[in-house]
């Protein structure tokens, strides 16, 4: 860490601070997220034990108790987190900054609303940070790799998905000519239906053509089912081989707290931000 730039403005405090919490590439870091980790599992243990009527009505204090325990720990971990950022409302706003906030709320509410404190189980999204607590990159990378494959492709997916939709209209609508509502297709929405149903290759069943066209139409159909899954998979597969190229580290940002960034990297390619 240290032949990375600091921000002169802040605190070293606040710099060691955010290494501990958002980082796991440090034995502290690591120990830190390693605890909290645990703490969430055993968080989210006592709220479905305590959902039980047998458990809570023989140990309901102490699991009330515990509650409060993990909500008071994970209300001091927050605040520490929005301190060691730098745009703390960047954060909160952020979906970990989210669900870090969702986590604690659930036991306040329930002072004012009974039963709200089984919205805890929300926790176990927390439960996420695991793929950088263990510094188990190879998912880390490939995590991000989906991502940017995904990020990349998704105007060429856009313009498959309109045309695919252009498809079931047409047929649905053929169909509702051809087979009729005697034969189960009673409008076109629902011949739409069938043909949505039929081109993903599904296949439920509850409504079936009766004509021989119709199902010359359909078995048409079930063939073109076939050759447009394979595009999707070739879209996504070709950003894939390209975004495989790059490699990424665990480093968040400390201003917008997004990680993901190249290892040599100075600044933050989401904010612009010093890293």
């Amino acid at each position: 860490m240290s032949s990375q730039p600091t921000d002169s403005n802040r605190p070293q405090w606040h710099d060691r601070l955010h290494e501990i919490i958002f980082e796991a590439d440090t034995p502290a870091g690591k120990l830190f997220d390693i605890v909290l980790i645990g703490s969430i599992a055993c968080s989210v243990a006592v709220v479905l034990l305590d959902s039980i009527a047998e458990v809570q009505a023989k140990y309901g204090d102490f699991l009330y108790a515990t509650e409060w325990f993990f909500t008071i720990l994970f209300t001091i971990e927050y605040t520490l987190r929005l301190i060691s950022v730098r745009s703390p409302l960047k954060y909160a706003t952020s979906f970990f900054g989210v669900v870090d906030l969702l986590a604690i709320a659930p036991t306040y509410l329930s002072l004012f609303l009974p039963g709200g404190q089984y919205l805890l189980t929300i926790r176990v999204l927390r439960l996420l940070r695991i793929f950088r607590v263990f510094k188990l990159v190879t998912y880390i990378n490939e995590a991000q790799v989906i991502i940017t494959a995904l990020q990349a492709s998704h105007r060429k997916i856009s313009v498959f998905l309109f045309t695919v939709m252009n498809i079931v209209i047409i047929i649905g609508s053929v169909m509702y000519v051809v087979e009729g509502a005697e034969n189960g297709f009673v409008n076109i929405p629902t011949s739409i239906y069938w043909a949505i149903v039929t081109l993903t290759t599904v296949g439920y069943g509850d409504i079936s053509p009766q004509t021989a066209l119709g199902k010359m139409i359909a078995s048409m159909v079930m063939i073109i089912g076939f050759a447009i899954i394979a595009v999707p998979t070739g879209i996504v597969t070709a950003e894939l081989a390209q975004a495989m190229k790059s490699q990424i580290s665990t480093r968040a940002c400390p201003s917008c707290s997004l990680d993901g960034h190249d290892h040599d990297a100075i600044y933050c390619k989401y904010c612009s931000a010093l890293l």
